[in-house]
């Protein structure tokens, strides 16, 4: 079982976040994903996180999806540590999403 320590980002903020960029809100499926992409490539870059994350789809231990940010992963093949960055590595990432604690650990979906 694959799984990614990083922060999740809920689609709805992504969107909100794409809008914000001056995208158009999506509307088809594909429209969603282009969006979902755009806005997490623009926050990995804004955040300095962007060469050394991966942007994968997760969910929880309650079975909720979520899309996330992930740091490390114990799948060597995602070509990612296998243990969680230090703070200096995800500190502007964690101060945009408002978060309180470090990346947490999720089963990949």
């Amino acid at each position: 079982m694959v799984k990614y320590c990083g922060y999740l980002v809920p689609d709805e903020w992504m969107y909100q976040r794409g809008v914000e960029l001056g995208y158009p809100r999506p509307v088809t499926v594909e429209d969603k994903m282009d969006m979902l992409l755009l806005a997490s490539r623009d926050l990995m870059t804004e955040t300095g996180v962007y060469c050394y994350t991966k942007f994968r789809h997760v969910k929880t231990a309650k079975g909720t999806k979520f899309w996330c940010i992930a740091f490390a992963s114990n799948d060597p093949s995602e070509r990612l540590p296998t243990s969680s960055p230090s703070e200096e590595r995800y500190k502007a990432l964690k101060e945009v999403l408002q978060r309180k604690g470090p990346p947490g650990w999720y089963q990949a979906s």
